[in-house]
């Protein structure tokens, strides 16, 4: 039943759509009708500029980071049930009730779930974050830098030994971020593929 109630309240904090509320109250738009029709921090960029782009992306890793933390914090649930907490967060961020389950591609979330997996052992998701970086500056693109950064800070998790089910949601999380990607991938094979200030 623990397990369950977290799964739960992890879904409800990820489904907070802070883009799509950003936008509406800020540019009195929904983002949902510009860019790429996602409510990520990428398409708020596109809208509302760098600044809204970057408190976008911080408050999906925080509602991510803050649903296992407070999981941590709050119950004893082993490691299995806080790994799902943190899978269901960005389930929630990806598919909303609230938006018709149509959210955005869970990077900024998976990134804050994975950095609280473990306290006190932010590293896969801080060095995870640094590839995401180095890829984005050499490739200008960003969905390839999130793909990269998300496989990376699993491998790191499994590189730091971390518990067995917060590296398997880690991988799990990055798989789900690949196919959330799928039409990005298939714009970067066809050439039509966005690059960031284009």
């Amino acid at each position: 039943m623990t397990a369950l109630l977290l799964c739960v309240f992890g879904y409800l904090a990820g489904s907070c759509p802070a883009g799509f509320l950003v936008s509406k109250f800020i540019a009195k738009k929904d983002i949902r009708t510009f860019g790429s029709g996602n409510i990520g921090a990428t398409n708020v960029g596109r809208l509302l500029g760098k600044k809204w782009a970057v408190a976008t992306a911080l408050f999906d890793m925080f509602k991510g980071g803050v649903a296992v933390f407070a999981a941590a914090a709050f119950t004893d649930a082993p490691d299995w049930a806080l790994a799902l907490t943190g899978v269901c967060a960005v389930l929630g961020h990806n598919f909303p009730l609230w938006l018709g389950f149509k959210g955005g591609k869970g990077v900024a979330t998976t990134f804050g779930v994975i950095g609280f997996y473990d306290f006190f052992m932010p590293l896969p998701a801080l060095l995870g974050g640094a590839v995401w970086y180095v890829v984005m500056r050499f490739t200008k693109y960003v969905s390839v830098a999130s793909i990269a950064g998300l496989f990376a800070a699993a491998v790191f998790t499994f590189l730091f030994g971390m518990p067995l089910p917060y590296i398997a949601a880690s991988f799990a999380l990055a798989f789900l971020s690949l196919w959330r990607h799928r039409s990005n991938i298939a714009r970067l094979r066809a050439g039509t593929e966005a690059k960031v200030g284009s």
